[in-house]
């Protein structure tokens, strides 16, 4: 059992920090409240320290970029077929990669991270924490969402295949979209009729969870016309979907906030290097949060590197976004985005007890992380 005492709260569930104390066992958060002891408890002091919950990036692709590794060690993009809903993120993602412990000793407790944006489908994302040796024991999510992508990664990925414009790859996702609720039909009036049941078919086996709604498109999507085209596809199957990038959204911001779909709004932190980029912008995430858009940032880790994400969210503060609602980009609204809310993104009991205890204001460039707490176990440096 441990006891954080006397720390400033950032619960997440106020918009206010409470001064306080929490109160953990079995990696869980037992209580908040003041005056909380227990005689088996270890006691941390956090007198004059800003307690926050462990960060969360709703996109990433920690564990299978590689560290200081070109070619060898990236397992994010398949380059063989733009179509490739059955790889799952949990056969790549790599717990000894040294980015993990990065991201953990800075504050990100918490991911969603799976393939690249190179396909038009490339398979499924996971949520994992960032401490562990064996990635089956990190997972807390293991299907959370279909990474799929519009726009010019798969068009320039795959030009000289099979793919070359915005209308091929929109026509290649409705078609294998048309073919796996052809497919689960036959499925379902099969029944226990071995006979009837259709050949099985690794993509289309993976896409049945996309089309009967339990889990979301994952859209990588820059461009405002790309945007639209995934909502536009989204619609047509009854599908739900998460705009992830969305790097255009404050110039279509009155039709977002219609639509509802939860946004991760990054990389922000680089170079416009493609077209689609141009409009890049911190702040974008604020324009989207004060319109009434759920709203993430996002790394893209190692786009940015995971252990900037309270950086990237600082600096959309910077440029006008609103100091709460950026803390619950990157905590409440990323744990929503990926569906994990119910263990991780703030401070409640019954909640992984993931903890930071810093020593200012997460935001401010000269705070120092003076511990991070990942179910309830400190990570050692």
């Amino acid at each position: 059992m441990l006891c954080i005492k006397g720390g400033t709260i950032h619960t997440l569930t106020e918009k206010e920090p409470v001064p306080g104390d929490l109160l953990i066992n079995d990696g869980k958060i037992i209580k908040i409240g003041t005056d909380l002891s227990s005689e088996s408890a270890q006691v941390v002091d956090a007198r004059g320290l800003q307690v926050y919950p462990g960060l969360v990036d709703a996109h990433s692709h920690l564990g299978l970029a590689g560290y200081a590794i070109r070619f060898e060690g990236q397992d994010y993009n398949e380059r063989t077929d733009s179509l490739t809903p059955q790889l799952e993120a949990i056969d790549a993602f790599n717990p000894q990669d040294e980015t993990i412990k990065m991201a953990a000793l800075g504050g990100v407790t918490t991911v969603g991270t799976g393939p690249g944006s190179s396909n038009v489908l490339g398979g499924t994302f996971i949520v994992v924490k960032t401490a562990g040796n064996r990635v089956d024991d990190m997972v807390i999510k293991r299907k959370a969402a279909m990474k799929c992508a519009f726009g010019e990664n798969p068009k320039f990925c795959y030009q000289e295949k099979d793919n070359a414009s915005r209308m091929s790859v929109a026509a290649k996702l409705r078609n294998i979209l048309h073919k796996t609720q052809e497919y689960l039909a036959k499925k379902e009036a099969a029944g226990s009729d071995v006979s009837k049941i259709p050949a099985y078919d690794d993509k289309l086996e993976a896409l049945i969870p996309v089309i009967r709604g339990e889990i979301p498109l994952k859209a990588h999507a820059h461009r405002a016309d790309d945007i639209f085209t995934a909502l536009r596809i989204a619609r047509e199957f009854g599908l739900k979907i998460t705009l992830e990038h969305c790097t255009d959204g404050h110039l279509i911001v009155d039709h977002l906030v219609k639509e509802k779909a939860p946004i991760a709004v990054g990389p922000s932190l680089v170079h416009a290097g493609k077209y689609e980029l141009r409009n890049r912008s911190f702040e974008t995430p604020g324009i989207l949060a004060r319109a009434g858009c759920m709203v993430s940032i996002i790394t893209d880790s190692p786009v940015i590197p995971q252990q900037y994400l309270a950086l990237c969210a600082g600096l959309a503060v910077k440029s006008g976004m609103d100091k709460y609602e950026a803390l619950k980009a990157i905590t409440i609204n990323a744990a929503k985005h990926l569906g994990v809310e119910d263990r991780v993104g703030s401070l409640e009991a019954d909640k992984d007890a993931d903890i930071i205890l810093a020593s200012g204001d997460i935001f401010d460039l000269e705070t120092q992380i003076r511990a991070v707490y990942i179910n309830g176990v400190k990570i050692a440096a």
